[in-house]
């Protein structure tokens, strides 16, 4: 059930493309990243699969974030996450840095030992710099939850939960030869003091052909509630389009 739903949001953003005229901008992104390591005692593999889908207009944005990250380490399974996020960003007509932003999230993880997890929310965001190629934003909002996950006894958890969600985003371009992108979320819960969550990403991208980039990106999770955290590094190709 759980990569069935992250399926349908992936083909739901593969295919969207034919239902939006000419009046609409939009992207679509693929990356291929992952490494691969072989020794005398035996080979090391991460895997990170991803596709992006977005819609804007001039007030409004709508983007469809799927990943899988697959790794495995002298035979060993150490992960197999797949990540679902259908997000929208609503503009202030009079405030142009201010933003409204919802989101729908799913998330299945093997290394962090979360059968399923599923995070619906609203909030506010503010645009300190957005220029020149450089944007810099703080958010924040509120979260429902609904989570299935192995504690560190090893025994299945079901529970629900609102969470904080605090996001700082940078983004910054050089003309269209480099882009670096990176964002934080600090996930309180508002009804267990020892309940969080924090994510940490950043990537940095160098063009060498028009719609086809060479890609490292560094990924850090952590969930409180199992006490597991990972830490990824992949480097690869990302191709993108816009329409």
């Amino acid at each position: 059930m759980k990569k069935l739903f992250a399926l349908i949001l992936l083909l739901y953003s593969m295919n969207a493309t034919a239902q939006f005229n000419d009046s609409v901008t939009y992207m679509i992104k693929v990356a291929a990243t992952g490494n691969l390591n072989r020794t005398n005692d035996g080979l090391t593999y991460l895997f990170n699969n991803s596709a992006q889908f977005s819609v804007k207009k001039k007030r409004f944005t709508l983007n469809s974030n799927n990943s899988w990250v697959y790794g495995n380490a002298l035979n060993k399974l150490t992960n197999n996450d797949v990540v679902s996020t259908l997000d929208f960003n609503f503009y202030s007509k009079k405030f142009k840095n201010l933003y409204y932003w919802g989101l729908v999230n799913f998330t299945s993880s093997y290394s962090l030992k979360i059968n399923e997890q599923l995070q619906n929310g609203l909030g506010l965001a503010y645009r300190f710099i957005n220029q020149d190629g450089v944007m810099l934003s703080l958010s924040d909002g509120i979260l429902f939850e609904h989570s299935n996950i192995i504690q560190e006894d090893n025994t299945e958890l079901m529970y629900e939960t609102f969470r904080n969600s605090l996001r700082l985003q940078f983004n910054y371009k050089y003309k269209e030869l480099l882009t670096f992108t990176s964002q934080g979320f600090w996930q309180p819960s508002l009804s267990y003091g020892n309940d969080y969550i924090i994510t940490a990403n950043a990537s940095l991208a160098i063009k060498i052909w028009k719609w086809m980039s060479l890609t490292t990106a560094v990924n850090y999770n952590r969930l409180s509630r199992t006490d597991k955290e990972n830490l990824t590094f992949t480097y690869g190709i990302v191709a993108q389009r816009f329409f």
